[in-house]
Order: structure tokens, then sequence, then C-alpha cells
């Protein structure tokens, strides 16, 4: 039943609230994060890690990583508003920040060709950096002969992910046992096209387009960049495709070292850069969300993955082995993975778009390089009660089990959470299959 678990999404819902408030002032401080799956990876003032309790300590981790920062896949995004704006150029409609912005456009435009969808420099240095630490805050892990199993996507950008993590954990332990695959095999659980899914997404995604006029206002835009309004609204047929083009430009500019200096936050107003925000983010909601306006089923189509995690963490735990099973793909998985797994409330299940802002974030779910780690502790003196710690983002994170010693979980507890879930999907009304 999609409200079985009423009272823990409810509490979960007002530690969102609590963590979430402020957002417009978090967009006014630093309007990168604004750019929600295009943010770069936020590695800065990590937050110290909570100590094992007891005698316990790290033996295994399970992750699943999204592939680090990346030029946009979709060339039009550059071309769009570049035609645009040599069209107005042509026509003498451009001001000085127009022909500013036409400029930077097509230098960025001319360097992305033949590489969209490319892991970027920056990608490469994320995923260095999280196997760094991942390295060094759970030494014993990956200390001796350790195992670790990698796999990926057979997507070049994730593929690539992989080598720099895998590469950076073997260049700080010679010793590891490290294996590398990329295969279709694995993608039914890696990447897994789930058919009852696309129905439901696609009669969903109405819900958040009757928000588009309200939320999508493309007139500080227009004042910015042309010296004539009139001919921006009769000349500019798809204004709004624009804003959100434009948008998504200005803010993959952060994934590389040659343009991160590059800001075009101007041609946006803090109203304009809230509610692109939200409008992206409520689409990203019903594509991967436990919303009842898709029956609260979409984030299930991750039950391959999530299987695999409880598969992975049995083996580990059964033998007590050292190592790490990490996998590589893409935020269209870890975005409902983490739904699905209920972390920090991401489980949250609403109707009411207009203000899931307020409630559910994605922003702090998926940036480029996002990842969970579920790593696990034993102990012993307590030689039958493994551990299980959850990072997102390499943050603590909360799931939705009892635990009487938080931010640590009782595997036991977590795993027969986690089957329930999974032995309970939510059934699809028959006129929607």
């Amino acid at each position: 039943m999609c409200y079985k678990r009423l009272l823990l999404t409810l509490v979960a819902g007002v530690l969102m609230l609590t963590g979430f408030a402020g957002l417009r002032e978090e967009f006014k401080a630093n309007p990168r994060m604004s750019a929600n799956n295009y943010w770069a990876y936020p590695d800065k003032d990590l937050p110290a890690l909570t100590p094992a309790p007891g005698d316990y300590e790290p033996f295994f981790i399970n992750h699943y990583g999204r592939h680090g920062s990346r030029w946009l896949i979709d060339p039009g995004h550059y071309r769009r508003p570049l035609k645009v704006l040599e069209r107005a150029e042509r026509a003498g409609k451009l001001t000085a920040r127009g022909k500013q912005v036409l400029d930077t456009l097509r230098l960025v435009a001319r360097a992305s060709h033949k590489r969209e969808g490319e892991l970027s420099d920056i990608g490469a240095e994320q995923h260095q950096g999280i196997a760094r630490r991942m390295f060094h805050n759970f030494p014993q892990v990956f200390a001796g002969d350790a195992f670790v199993k990698a796999r990926s996507t057979v997507v070049i950008r994730c593929i690539l992910s992989m080598q720099n993590e895998t590469d950076m954990l073997k260049s700080l332990n010679p010793d590891l046992r490290i294996t590398i695959e990329s295969s279709k095999a694995d993608m039914y659980y890696l990447n897994y096209g789930d058919p009852d899914i696309q129905p439901l997404r696609t009669g969903g995604l109405p819900a958040v387009d009757k928000w588009r006029d309200k939320w999508l206002n493309p007139k500080h835009m227009f004042k910015r960049l042309f010296n004539d309004q009139r001919w921006a609204r009769d000349s500019i047929a798809k204004a709004q495709n624009m804003l959100l083009d434009l948008f998504d430009v200005n803010g993959n500019m952060q994934s590389h070292h040659d343009w991160e200096h590059v800001n075009m936050y101007d041609l946006f107003s803090n109203d304009d850069i809230l509610n692109i925000y939200r409008y992206n983010s409520a689409r990203w909601y019903i594509l991967s969300g436990e919303t009842p306006i898709t029956h609260c089923r979409v984030d299930y189509m991750q039950s391959n993955l999530l299987r695999n995690f409880i598969e992975d963490a049995d083996r580990a735990v059964d033998e007590r082995h050292r190592g790490a099973s990490l996998r590589f793909g893409h935020e269209s998985v870890l975005l409902p993975l983490v739904c699905l797994m209920g972390l920090n409330g991401a489980d949250y299940q609403t109707s009411d778009l207009e203000h899931l802002h307020e409630h559910w974030q994605s922003c702090r779910i998926f940036p480029m390089a996002c990842n969970v780690q579920m790593v696990f502790f034993q102990s012993a003196t307590h030689p039958d009660d493994v551990l299980v710690k959850v990072l997102l983002n390499e943050r603590e994170a909360t799931l939705p089990v009892t635990t009487d010693c938080a931010p640590y979980y009782h595997w036991n507890d977590v795993r027969n959470y986690f089957l329930n879930k999974l032995s309970n999907i939510p059934v699809i009304p028959q006129a929607i299959n």
C-alpha cells in the first residue's frame, strides 16, 4: 500500500523540512547548487564521520557512484540558444551583455564538438578524491590484499570514472586485488530499463508541466540579453526552452577547469533560479521518486540493484572478507535507488508539487559523482551483530529503520527492511499497463 509507512514518512518529512529550510538563501550564496544534477560534486568541508561504537571496525563497502562531471549530452543545449542569439545579433538586438554571452556560447559550443557526454577533467578528479577519502576513512577495508570488485555500465564516462577510482586505490595500496568490468551482462542491475516504468513517467509529467508557465518566466533573461523586448517576445517562439537551455549550459560550466570561472547567473533573477530548480527537481521527482502521482512505483525500478547490494553484503558478511563492491553508473539510477532505500527521507510521498522543494530536494542527492556507500562493521566481542552505516555523498545518512546506535544500524534490521519492501512492490493499475 502506498501509504503503509505514513508515520515514518511524516517523521522523515519533518527532518527534511528542517534540513531544507532556506533554500532560496542557499542559492543566493551558492547559485551553482541550483544546477541540480549538473552541480559539481560538493567535496569541500565534508563533516567528520562518527566513530564506530566499541571495538567495531569496517570490513566491507557496498557502493554505487554516478560518473563525474561531464560535457552536456545534448548538443542542442549549446546550439539552440546560440542560434537565437546569432539571429538577434544580425538584427542588432543584443545588449552589451548579450554580446558577451554570445561570445561565450560560441567558444563553449566549439569546445564541446564531438565531446557530448564525455567525462571532464574535473569529473576525473572528483573520482580520484572520492577514492582517496574512502581509503583513508576506512583503511581496514583496503588493508593488505583486500579484494575490490568494480563494475561499470557500458558508457565510457562511467568506465573512466571507475578507472580513476580504482587507479587511485591501487596507488594507495599496490597489494589490493582489483577487478574491473564493463559488460552488458551487468546492465540488468547497473542500469535496468524497467518496461513497466516508462508509461508511469510519461503519464506523470503533465503534473509538472502545469506549473511551467508559473515557474519559467524569461522576462529577466530577455532584459539582460536583448535591447528590444517586443522583438524578443515576437521573435523567440520557445523562450522557456531557451531559459532552460541557458540555465543548464551555465550550470554545467563548473564541470570544466577552462570554464568554471564563467558565471552567467546574472541572466536569471533570484526567483528564476529557485523556480527553474523547482521545475527541474519536480520533473526528477516524477521520474524517480516515490510519489502517488506514479502510484509510488517508479523507484522500484532499482529493485535489481538493491538486491545486488544485499547479495554482495550477505556474501561479505558470511565470509567476513575485507574489500569493496564498487558500481558505476548514472544519476538516473542513483536517485531512485536513494528513494527506494529511504535515505534521508528521500522516500517522501506527495502529490503537492508546489511545495515539494520544501521537503524533497534532488540537488542534495545527485550532483556530479554522487555516490552511496554502505559501510559494514564487525566486532570481535559481538561476532553475530554486524553494523552498517550509509553515506550519501560522503555524509552520514539516515534510514527508515529503528536503531539504538545511530548513525549505525544493525544489518539484520536493515536487511529485513529492504527485503520486506522489495516483497511488497506496488501494483500498477491495469489501465496503465
